[in-house]
């Protein structure tokens, strides 16, 4: 078993995906200490989803956090280049459609809100990607990125570097099928720009109303922002 490289190749990153699908939800929640299901709450929440609306979940991996959105009443959709995340989650009676997030199988202006979790720091180009996500958001339309970023306050980041370069791999070792794909999540994390960067990033990409809210002292944010008009 590999990993993919820091240089982010979609045939890699996918291939990496497929051979941790089996245990990766369970392998997630044991490495967040359970938090990760308290942060796809918090990111249903912070979108306006009702009976009605459409929402895309790209990088979905197993649906779990598309599930999530669904129960709000919305309909929502999975999307994820890993065949081998999307079987894995082929239980969940939601709608999944293989597709790559710089090039979404989907019409213009189709879906009220579009979401990422956790998975845009692994596409190997940011910019692309949310601007591709604006151009199937109708105007208007929200997004809703959750995604690691830097604690705060600041004393907390020697740890938090301490437990992704150390205690991590430790872990992954033990539950994961697929340590090494653990060790590069981590250093992508570690790579990832923080709050305000992120922000600008998005503001530039067809979207406004840029914010972010942290989770868990800044180890995970929410950027929301909303579509502009065309």
């Amino acid at each position: 078993m590999g990993r993919a490289g820091l240089e982010k190749q979609p045939a890699a990153v996918a291939a990496m995906f497929d051979e941790v699908a089996a245990r990766y939800d369970r392998t997630n929640t044991l490495l967040s200490f359970g938090q990760d299901r308290r942060w796809r709450r918090q990111a249903v929440r912070a979108l306006d989803l009702r009976p009605g609306r459409r929402v895309l979940d790209v990088a979905a991996g197993t649906a779990v956090s598309t599930t999530s959105l669904a129960a709000t009443g919305a309909w929502a959709v999975a999307t994820d280049f890993s065949l081998g995340m999307l079987r894995a989650g082929r239980r969940r009676a939601v709608p999944k459609v293989a597709g790559d997030a710089l090039h979404l199988p989907f019409a213009d202006a189709g879906f009220d809100a579009v979401t990422i979790s956790f998975g845009l720091r692994n596409v190997v180009d940011t910019r692309a990607a949310l601007t591709e996500f604006a151009r199937v958001t109708k105007p208007g339309g929200e997004l809703l990125v959750c995604e690691f970023s830097r604690p705060r306050p600041a004393p907390l980041r020697p740890l938090y570097r301490w437990y992704l370069r150390s205690v991590l791999p430790r872990l992954a070792r033990r539950w994961s099928s697929n340590p090494e794909a653990y060790t590069y999540l981590g250093e992508t994390i570690g790579q990832w720009p923080d709050q305000p960067a992120l922000a600008r990033m998005i503001a530039g990409c067809g979207w406004h109303d840029v914010a972010w809210r942290n989770l868990t002292f800044g180890v995970v944010a929410l950027h929301h922002a909303v579509r502009t008009a065309s």
